[in-house]
């Protein structure tokens, strides 16, 4: 089983871009941490107290239950502590985010797809891509956010990009993780940020586009729903048995 870390610039991003995901690979063993680089506040109708218990209640949602999966993990969620919409790519974040590599000993890093219109998924990513590299110096000393205990180098072997785009982006992913049958948990954890999207009318439609999206990205490979990823290092597969369709 892998460690998977799973960095989002504001709590709803990694549910809104990978979330029935995030359940499989819960379900299926891995140890998933989702970070939060910042509490996601202010917002029209949201508060750092309610954020939080949306965040929690999302988190809640993905998480496997035990007794249907033994071996499962559940999910843990870590917040930086980044001011919103001020994000900015620097050492100090850098270091912070690869504190948490190292704590959560991570194999796997999935962070924003680099091209956004929002300042902060942007910076996220930047920050996450160098924190990947700072993470393995020996002669760093990195802060680690409370809750985790301080870890080893290490360098995360793979690193994924997830869609959560501001842009009107029509994504070409790399690769598709069938997520059927974990589809409307996915859902149900985006719409428990009722003040992210279910009190604003305008953000209603987005929660429809996401489903739409897991549709087509399943109707690529033949399943009822999926999400797609990117990536810049090539995926090496031992034989075709783990390809959907064969």
């Amino acid at each position: 089983m892998a460690n998977i870390l799973v960095i989002g610039p504001h709590p709803d991003d990694q549910e809104l871009g990978m979330g029935a995901t995030i359940a499989l690979l819960a379900e299926q063993g891995h140890d998933v941490l989702l970070l939060d680089m910042t509490n996601g506040e202010p917002t029209p109708f949201g508060d750092p107290v309610t954020r939080a218990k949306e965040a929690e209640a999302a988190r809640a949602i993905l998480s496997p239950d035990a007794a249907r999966f033994p071996g499962s993990r559940p999910l843990r969620r870590v917040l930086l502590g980044l001011l919103n919409r001020r994000v900015e790519h620097g050492i100090g974040a850098r270091h912070a985010v690869a504190g948490v590599m190292r704590a959560h000993r991570a194999d796997v890093v999935f962070i924003p797809f680099f091209e956004d219109a929002h300042p902060d998924h942007i910076a996220t990513t930047r920050i996450a891509e160098d924190a990947r590299f700072d993470a393995k110096l020996t002669s760093l000393d990195l802060p680690t956010p409370a809750g985790l205990e301080p870890g080893p180098p290490i360098y995360p072997r793979w690193l994924f990009y997830y869609y959560c785009t501001h842009l009107r982006h029509i994504a070409s992913p790399s690769f598709l993780i069938d997520v059927s049958g974990h589809l409307d948990r996915k859902i149900d954890a985006i719409n428990a940020y009722h003040t992210q999207f279910v009190l604003p009318e305008k953000n209603r439609r987005v929660v429809e586009w996401v489903r739409q999206q897991a549709g087509y990205f399943g109707s690529r490979i033949g399943v009822d729903a999926a999400e797609g990823f990117f990536t810049r290092e090539p995926i090496g597969l031992r034989d075709l048995s783990g390809i959907v369709g064969l």
